[in-house]
Formats: C-alpha cells, structure tokens, sequence
C-alpha cells in the first residue's frame, strides 16, 4: 500500500477545485422559489400564534393536500369523490374568512349561534363573499331557530337531533326562506360515543328520526349523519370505533330505508382526524385549527 504525503499547499488547492466544480454543478440545476416546510397539520409551529391572511391560504393548501392524498388511501368501496371541506372559523375574525374565500373556499362552519348571526349578516362578508354557504356545527336550541332559519347564506344545519328540533326548523324555515320551494339541507346528529355532554341521537333511533324528517317536515331535505368523534384518539392503536359506528349506522339505516349508503352522507373528521374520517369514508369534513390556528378565546 502507498500512501502518499501531500503538502498543506497541495491539499489547498484540491480543496479549492472541488468547491469550485461542486458551484458549476449547483449553477446548472433549476431555480425553485423557497416554501415553507410541509408539517401534518396538529405539529404545525404557525397554529400556535395569531394567524395573518397569508398563513392561512398556506395552511388551506396543505389541508387541501391532504385531503386529496387521503381520498387516494381510501380502500375499494368507500368511494373516490373528495369530500366537502367545511372551514370551521369560529372565534376568527372576518378578514381571515375572507382570505379563505378568495382562495376558492366556499363552506365555513360555526359552533356558535350568535356568532353564526353576526358573520352572515356582516356587511363586508356580504360583499366580498356573496358566495359563501354557511354551516351550523353546533348545538342548536329551539328557542334560537327562528334567528337560525333567516340567516343570509344559511346552507346546512349539521346538528339536528330530535324530532321537536327538527319540526321547529321546519316550521320556521317555510316562514322566513326566501325561495318558496326551496327546502333547508339538514343532518342528524349520532351521538356515537354514548358521552352524556355530547348532543346527538343515539344510533339505534336514527332511522325513525330521519324517516321522520323525511315524511314530515317538507321544507327541510335530509342528507346525512354526523357524529363528533373521540377527543384525543390515538389512531395508531386503530380505526377511530366512533367513526366506525357512523359507518355502521349509515350501512343500518340505508339497508332500512332501501337505498344506496353513499346516498347518505357522513360528516365526521376534524384538524386532528380528518384525514382518518376521510379513508373511512367521510364525505364532509369539519375542519378549523388547521386551517386558522388555535381558537382564540373570547373575553
């Protein structure tokens, strides 16, 4: 073996030709304009702080990503449309709803009656998104309907879970709609987890309460079930069993009813497992923090 000794000069000037070659070879390759580095949505370091309009078209994108890649996992049967992106902005000021919508985003969610009121009859909302189709997500009471049922934009209440509910809704809705035939799209909620501080249905009484909407109360069109998964599941130690008996509910109820499952929608899947929801099959997705970071509380 020969080894050869090379002078500090010599050893100088190899290492000088060799940045030299690796520059020539980093000057040929393309140019590609610096983005920001990709994170799943929970990990995300901006949803920690206050989100400005630019965070939140790029989280939509990400989100928006991620829901196509999760579509693609979806095993035979559960259906390759992409399911509807609902923006859960509550708490969020207008100027971030708007960013969204002028992203292409059009379904935004509310928990919140009150603040449902003020969003859609907000001027500025009205103007720059004539567009918008708003959703309830959370607990409606029946002294609220009326203020419910004469929103502008009103596209879906997500959240009726009783027979009294849904027949003040429709009572109410034929009153104050504007379009004489046109008829409120409503979901059932299924309370699948049996959590006493969860609104919702339980899912043996599923199909009398959509049979029930669906014979009696004419100004409203059922399309769905809902549920509220698990806080905090783990999916690493399998299939979330709230949306799996979603699954099974909408199988019961279809084979009941006698029509096809897909005919009935799912919605389930939040900022934490929507990606999951949608491989199980999830057709609306009820998305917020991912989107426009934490919920900032209200004073």
């Amino acid at each position: 073996m020969i080894f050869l000794k090379l002078s500090r000069t010599a050893v100088k000037t190899v290492e000088s030709k060799l940045i030299n070659r690796k520059e020539v070879l980093l000057s040929c390759l393309p140019s590609y304009p610096c983005l920001p580095t990709r994170r799943h949505s929970a990990d995300h370091p901006v949803k920690s702080r206050k989100m400005t309009e630019s965070d939140v078209l790029l989280a939509l994108q990400e989100v928006r990503d991620n829901v196509k890649a999760a579509v693609l996992k979806r095993p035979e049967g559960n259906g390759v449309t992409e399911p509807r992106l609902v923006a859960v902005s509550k708490t969020k000021p207008k100027q971030l709803i708007i960013a969204a919508y002028s992203a292409g985003q059009r379904h935004f969610g509310e928990n919140y009656v009150q603040e449902l009121d003020e969003k859609s009859h907000d001027p500025e909302l009205l103007e720059t998104c004539p567009d918008i189709c708003w959703h309830l997500i959370g607990h409606l009471q029946g002294n609220k309907v009326n203020k419910v049922t004469q929103m502008p934009n009103l596209f879906m209440v997500e959240t009726v879970d009783s027979e009294k509910l849904a027949s003040a809704l429709n009572t109410s809705y034929e009153k104050y709609r504007k379009q004489k035939d046109h008829r409120l799209k409503v979901m059932i909620q299924i309370n699948t987890s049996g959590e006493k501080e969860k609104s919702g249905c339980l899912p043996e009484e599923a199909d009398k309460l959509y049979t029930f909407v669906q014979e009696k109360c004419p100004s409203l069109e059922v399309v769905g079930i809902m549920t509220i998964g698990q806080y905090g599941y783990d999916v690493s130690s399998g299939p979330n069993p709230d949306f799996l008996r979603l699954v099974k509910c909408r199988k019961d109820l279809a084979s009941k009813l006698g029509i096809d499952e897909h005919d009935i929608e799912l919605s389930m899947g939040m900022s934490t497992d929507y990606e999951h929801a949608i491989e199980l099959g999830s057709t609306n997705v009820r998305v917020g923090s991912s989107i426009f970071g934490e919920r900032e509380k209200k004073h």
